[in-house]
């Protein structure tokens, strides 16, 4: 494993998820050096300026930034966030139109002073937008990928295990798939610690049922439509989501998460990003070809792969 030294991360965007991003990169001390950049110069100066008035309390990780590019010099992973936000009941999809826009504008512009990062889309509708970011900048696939469902596969975790009575790193489970309205739990290899998750036996409430875990994936699904709805945006679980991202491939961990890249003959799906469990390290992001899908699976992975195809040709 090969640690990135004197690390640099810049998170590009500064409204509610990039400045959260930045804040949980700074307490985590994901970068040595984290910047903040946005055109918006007064906005971007701000958020900087109430961050660093904390970092006597945050480890050695400093933080810069502002409305000049050069902010993003000498970058080791970007982490993109601009871009409108998501309304209450608005779906990531109807983002597209206005989002594409922004990151073909934004992306030569950054490639240009970072050409040698690590990209990480967090902006919504992030599988359709890694596909035409990768298109436009030919980068290679592992090169530029998004947050995907790492949040998504949290917040089931999350659930299950205050069901099942456990710590949340003892269930092994995953969403796959879009980010968004078709994506889906891979039930068939989700366990409690070693356990098939039907199999466990939960202290109190009884066994969990396959109607349960229905209502629990649907939970999963609409969890940001519920917090959007309540307080205008999701912000602080996507920014420490990002934040582990970013320290997966700094520190070169090869670790296994649900990320969202252009696959390529990835159970016969190719062209299009989707979350499957990916290798993260300073290379990039390398889905694991081996994951295996029962037969209903596959069938929503490409029904994902589907919708996520048309959205990406319907904005070329």
């Amino acid at each position: 494993m090969s640690v990135i030294e004197n690390s640099k991360l810049t998170v590009v965007g500064a409204g509610s998820v990039g400045s959260s991003t930045a804040y949980a990169a700074l307490i985590r001390g994901s970068a040595r050096h984290v910047a903040l950049y946005d055109v918006a110069t007064e906005k971007v100066e701000a958020e900087v300026l109430d961050l660093a008035h904390g970092t006597q309390f945050t480890g050695t990780s400093d933080i810069s930034g502002g409305s000049d590019l050069g902010v993003v010099e000498g970058s080791h992973v970007v982490v993109i966030t601009a871009g409108a936000k998501q309304k209450p009941g608005q779906t990531r999809i109807e983002l597209a139109g206005t989002n594409a826009g922004i990151m073909r504008t934004l992306m030569p512009q950054l490639l240009e002073v970072a050409p040698n990062a690590i990209y990480v889309i967090v902006t919504n509708p992030c599988d359709v937008l890694t596909v035409l970011a990768q298109e436009s900048t030919d980068l290679p696939p592992e090169r530029i990928f998004a947050s995907g469902t790492v949040l998504d596969t949290s917040r089931l975790r999350w659930l299950l295990a205050a069901r099942a009575g456990v710590s949340t790193s003892s269930v092994h489970a995953h969403i796959v798939g879009e980010h968004g309205d078709t994506e889906f739990p891979l039930w068939s290899r989700a366990t409690i610690g070693t356990v098939p998750i039907l199999d466990w036996r939960p202290e109190t409430g009884g066994p969990l049922t396959a109607d349960e875990l229905d209502r629990v994936a649907v939970d999963v699904r609409d969890a940001a439509y519920k917090v959007i709805q309540g307080k205008g945006a999701t912000n602080y679980a996507i920014g420490v989501s990002s934040a582990r991202i970013v320290e997966a491939i700094l520190n070169d961990e090869h670790a296994v998460m649900p990320v969202s890249t252009v696959l390529q003959d990835f159970h016969g799906i190719s062209g299009v990003a989707l979350s499957v469990p990916s290798v993260v390290s300073a290379a990039g992001a390398v889905p694991i070809a081996e994951t295996a899908f029962d037969p209903g699976e596959l069938a929503l992975l490409r029904r994902s792969a589907d919708a996520l195809r048309g959205v990406a040709a319907s904005l070329r």
